[in-house]
């Protein structure tokens, strides 16, 4: 999301959640979801959970349509990808992460299974184009990017996927882009 936001130049006021703290038990962070999950958008009186729903709503609401298009087909393309970053990447590498940086009591050993059927298969997707989704940028290579940038901070090594090496860097090249911690 705040990747998707700095390179379309779209404004947020971001709040910071405590999770150590357990910020997101309380109360008022429950009104906003219930999950107890972030991130959360708050526009206005609409209140939005989920990355990848969060995407869709801030890409349709831009002028320029490249993001998310209106066709039918270009939007189930971009949302395979949201799918796949939603489950399979956020199940293997993410949760290799939350293991190794963060002392997540989950499995890593089907973390590292996942992520050894996924990367592979990835890495074969953009051998062959420059983008997840499209010709171009979309919210897609915004949902997946953080996901796997971050799979070496989970002891994950990406030296044997060059492809996925070249596409980070066609992330990163990108006008507006903005690092994050890890990366």
């Amino acid at each position: 999301m705040r990747l998707f936001a700095a390179l379309t130049g779209t404004s947020l006021d971001l709040v910071p959640v405590n999770f150590a703290a357990g910020q997101h038990h309380d109360p008022a962070f429950r009104k906003l979801n219930p999950f107890e999950e972030v991130p959360v958008l708050v526009d206005g009186d609409f209140i939005l959970r989920d990355s990848q729903a969060i995407l869709v709503y801030l890409a349709g609401r831009l002028p320029d349509r490249s993001w998310w298009p209106d066709d039918s087909r270009s939007q189930a393309s971009i949302m395979q990808w949201l799918s796949v970053a939603a489950s399979e990447v956020r199940g293997g590498p993410n949760v290799a992460r939350l293991i190794r940086k963060f002392g997540y009591a989950l499995d890593m050993d089907a973390a590292l299974r996942q992520t050894g059927r996924l990367l592979p298969l990835l890495d074969a997707h953009v051998a062959t184009r420059d983008w997840f989704a499209l010709d171009r940028p979309t919210i897609a290579d915004c949902a997946l990017f953080p996901y796997l940038a971050l799979a070496p901070e989970g002891g994950i090594d990406l030296s044997p996927y060059p492809a996925l090496a070249r596409w980070f860097g066609r992330v990163r090249s990108l006008a507006g882009f903005i690092p994050m911690p890890g990366l």
